[in-house]
């Protein structure tokens, strides 16, 4: 059994799976920062990446730059285990919010 994943970490992993296989950090955080409506500091995207590569939910491998003097980057992708963890996840938070529709979405 993983330990359970962190917030931004769920958000790290969905900005990923969307971005697809070649998924970049700066469009990893472009991503959360258009779908979910907050910043993200360029360096809590770099840690939370390779915290995830370290628990074997991302891969990454290194890409050609394009260009002569360029530097590689880095692509991640999610792995099996990560799915895995991602799921489990977002089915804990859906029982939690099971039957709390009333009070989390009631008008003011």
């Amino acid at each position: 059994m993983t330990n359970p994943l962190g917030e931004f970490e769920v958000l790290m992993l969905l900005g990923v799976l969307r971005l697809g296989d070649d998924a970049m950090p700066s469009a990893v955080r472009t991503e959360i920062e258009g779908r979910a409506g907050r910043a993200v500091q360029r360096g809590a995207i770099y840690v939370t990446l390779d915290r995830l590569e370290a628990k074997g939910l991302l891969a990454s491998r290194v890409t050609d730059a394009g260009g002569s003097g360029s530097q590689p980057r880095r692509a991640y992708r999610v792995t099996p285990r990560g799915m895995h963890a991602l799921r489990r996840a977002l089915k804990e938070v859906e029982r939690m919010r099971a039957g709390l529709k009333s009070v989390l979405f009631e008008r003011e």
